[in-house]
């Protein structure tokens, strides 16, 4: 019996187990990979796997049973996925029945439980974080100070983007450090006179257009983006990085990974006389059979959110508040961006003008809020804003257009006037209860305990929204559009799909849960590059710095183990 419980082990024994299979999650799998390590890849959801899997991409808007709209009833019964999905894209989204979870405070959890996670559906906005971001906790006083600078993590950066492909345009701001960009989508004529008119009354702002994972060339036989923006049905030709279309093919082709969906971990195994992880315990999604997996090295990828309940689900009589707890900063300091108000503005001018296509992304306007330690503006820290200017179409003018037939049809086809909309996308600070826990109570069909997030935005940030109604509100206006609407949406946390901070990174072990290099302090072979680690939340949209932090960390913990550190 106990030879054939060794066998039962060793087929199931990896050099590496990466928990997750999203933007992270494919990383790990890639860069582990390529350095020789067998490793095993879990997913709790379905496979997808690129171009057979996406069976909405190349259909038209008549080719749906209520075009893309959902019916009511579903809406009602799953407001959170079709919150931000439709019928053309809500097979990548996790439905509320089937997936819940307790809100204390409205909060919207958008997950993607399939192969690829959300980097199927990611909004694709690549932006590096400066110093500014790095030592703002340890200038202001906030939570604890990062362990690493903008030096540690800038060959990062330049190696993620060389293979992702980011298009953008170079600045040379300091707050917002450039990269390794193919060329730079084009501002339409709209988005030009708004950036003409800001640079001509702003010394320190700055329009430009997005730096974004969509292609405008062939790159790595991937591309170019064909100007759809339909990526959240998945793209057929590669024209943004997903880890279906890229790393996790990537890591196949090595030999060295074994792809393992409907694999819900349950909770981290670890050997207390070791003091190390030696694997997961995971229950299948579809059987509930429960089967356990063994490696040297463990990367946990499973969100933000999901990573704090995996952690918080493996308790032992070392870790009784869950593993690596011993700050007791796990599941705390859950941050998202906020992303509610801005201005919206009707121009009248260039009415001889038009544009092609369908290009995937807006324009940023880059930080330009406390830049320095003088300035003040009733709030720390910043926000950028994104936006997009268009010619309004049928749907916006259909409402103020009379009369039936040939001559209806006549005036709905005739475009509308230029339109800007624009919000400030701002950086919350971590706060220690805004938190994820596990419920007491309640159980989800697999047994485990639902997830209790408890999060709000407080002064700092409704102040900082305050000034971005303001401010946007004055650049239209400078630029001349009439009809100028300040707004505030006063979206829930969650929203913006930002979630991150619940396993800080920092440098005592006392206040954080990772080191510099993304280890845990308390268990030194599991490593977590997700949006949990970060330390403070910027204002950039993160996924390119969880990128960089991954490749970052897989380098280390393989040079660690081959040292036998780990």
């Amino acid at each position: 019996m106990s030879n054939l419980i060794g066998k039962a082990k060793m087929s199931n024994t990896y050099d590496a187990i990466v928990v997750g299979s999203g933007i992270s999650g494919g990383w790990a799998a890639r860069e582990l990979c390529l350095k020789g390590l067998k490793t095993l890849l879990l997913e709790r959801g379905r496979n997808v796997e690129h171009i057979k899997d996406y069976p909405t991409a190349l259909l038209n808007p008549w080719d749906f049973k209520l075009r893309g709209n959902v019916p009511l009833a579903y809406k009602q019964n799953n407001p959170v996925q079709t919150n931000v999905s439709d019928d053309t894209d809500m097979l990548f989204f996790a439905n509320d029945q089937d997936h819940p979870y307790i809100q204390k405070k409205p909060f919207m959890w958008f997950r993607g439980y399939q192969v690829g996670g959300r980097s199927l559906t990611w909004g694709r906005q690549c932006y590096r974080l400066s110093d500014l971001d790095f030592e703002a906790n340890e200038k202001d006083g906030t939570a604890v100070d990062w362990p690493i600078r903008y030096r540690d993590i800038a060959p990062w950066y330049d190696y993620v983007e060389s293979y992702i492909g980011v298009s953008g345009k170079n600045e040379g701001l300091p707050h917002l450090p450039d990269g390794n960009f193919l060329p730079p989508m084009e501002l339409n004529c709209i988005e030009k006179h708004l950036a003409q008119s800001i640079k001509n009354n702003h010394e320190h702002r700055l329009l430009t257009i997005a730096r974004v994972a969509n292609l405008t060339r062939g790159w790595d036989g991937r591309g170019p983006c064909l100007n759809r923006n339909l990526c959240s049905r998945g793209c057929p030709y590669g024209g943004y990085f997903s880890s279906n279309s890229a790393t996790i093919p990537a890591a196949m082709a090595t030999g060295n990974l074994t792809l393992r969906p409907f694999s819900i971990v349950a909770e981290v195994l670890h050997d207390e006389q070791a003091d190390r992880a030696t694997g997961v315990r995971v229950i299948d999604a579809l059987t509930h059979e429960v089967t356990e997996f063994y490696a040297n090295v463990i990367f946990i990828n499973a969100s933000t959110i999901g990573t704090a309940a995996i952690l918080l689900q493996s308790r032992t009589d070392r870790f009784p508040n869950g593993l690596g707890n011993d700050s007791g900063q796990v599941g705390h300091n859950l941050m998202d961006h906020h992303s509610s108000a801005g201005a919206f503005g009707i121009h009248d001018g260039f009415e001889d003008r038009y544009y092609k296509g369908r290009r995937p992304c807006g324009f940023l306007i880059p930080r330009y809020r406390n830049l320095s330690a003088t300035e003040k503006n009733g709030f720390i820290r910043g926000y950028a804003v994104q936006g997009r200017g268009e010619r309004q179409g049928w749907k916006s003018t259909s409402p103020n257009i009379k009369g039936f037939g040939s001559e209806f049809k006549e005036k709905l086809t005739k475009p509308g006037p230029w339109t800007v909309w624009m919000a400030g996308w701002g950086e919350c600070l971590p706060y220690y209860d805004n938190e994820v826990q596990l419920s007491t109570t309640r159980k989800d069909k697999w047994g485990l305990p639902l997830v209790e997030v408890n999060f709000s935005f407080k002064e700092n940030e409704y102040r900082m929204m305050d000034d971005i109604k303001e401010t946007c509100a004055g650049m239209l206006e400078e630029a001349g559009f009439q009809q100028v609407n300040a707004f505030n949406y006063e979206k829930p946390g969650g929203a913006t799909v930002h979630e991150m901070g619940t396993a800080r990174m920092g440098k005592d072990p006392k206040t954080s849960v990772l080191n510099g290099y993304n280890q845990m302090h308390a268990v030194k072979n599991v490593f977590i590059t997700d949006g949990s680690c970060m330390t403070s939340s910027a204002n950039q949209n993160p996924s390119l710095t969880y990128m960089a932090l991954t490749a970052r960390a897989c380098s280390f913990a393989v040079n660690q183990l081959k040292k036998g550190n780990l």
